[in-house]
């Protein structure tokens, strides 16, 4: 059976050389594109390529690497300018050790996998993460159809240009980042728990990710949005958005 053509492209950056040809054969079967680079400054020049995001889709960090860790690695690529620091990445941990989850998303990975993984699993994070970073700018013919910016006193959420404006300058957020400010923001005042932001975040159930996931994501969130106070806390119950509609 004739594989379909690609339509996506990743990137495996994991120094196992025998984990990529079987990966990239399962991954053909299903219309994406994998390349392997084993050093995370073959990974650099990869992705730095000419052409936007050097015409990956997402990458997949292991977290045990030579010359430096998948987490420098994730850290090197969030300090990119655009569109580069926006690139969906996941993490593979070894040990599936909760502080290396914790420490993945600190530093602004979409999602993480622990080793061993099935590689169906591996594929329905990744279209999670896409599904939800996925941009979707209305054409020009539909434009009445494109969902209306959310507008408030010294932010502006442009829900179908996926970008955000604090007091007149642009603020650069991961996929994940701006799904949560569009899910806070859409309901000014409403509270969120963590398990509520953690299903609508990432589709699967709540109990498969640590709750210490949330708290780290908002804390991201807050320090781009420095200095608004928008995001609240409320103890024991969740978080809430306290824009002003301008």
């Amino acid at each position: 059976m004739t594989p379909p053509p690609a339509t996506r492209r990743l990137l495996l950056v994991d120094d196992d050389e025998a984990l990529g040809p079987p990966l990239a054969a399962f991954f053909r079967r299903h219309g994406i594109e994998m390349q392997q680079a084993t050093r995370p400054s073959d990974a650099l020049a990869l992705l730095r390529a000419p052409g936007a995001k050097g015409g990956f889709d997402a990458a997949l960090l292991d977290v045990m690497l030579p010359e430096m860790d998948g987490f420098e690695l994730c850290r090197l690529l969030r300090r990119e300018p655009p569109p580069l620091a926006t690139l969906p990445l996941v993490m593979l941990t070894a040990r599936g050790d909760v502080m290396d989850r914790v420490v993945g998303l600190e530093l602004g990975a979409d999602d993480y996998l622990p080793k061993p993984f099935e590689p169906r699993e591996l594929l329905a994070r990744l279209q999670t993460v896409w599904r939800r970073t996925a941009a979707a700018p209305a054409p020009a013919a539909s434009t009445a159809e494109a969902p209306a910016p959310l507008r408030f006193e010294h932010l502006e959420i442009d829900l179908a240009r996926r970008s955000v404006r604090a007091d007149g300058r642009a603020v650069e957020l991961t996929g994940t980042e701006f799904e949560l400010l569009a899910l806070l923001a859409g309901t000014p005042g409403r509270v969120f728990s963590r398990d509520d932001i953690l299903a609508r975040l990432r589709g699967h159930a709540a109990e498969d990710i640590h709750s210490r996931a949330v708290d780290i994501l908002v804390s991201r969130l807050r320090r781009k949005l420095e200095p608004l106070d928008l995001i609240h806390t409320l103890r024991n119950a969740g978080y809430l958005f306290a824009g002003v509609r301008a």
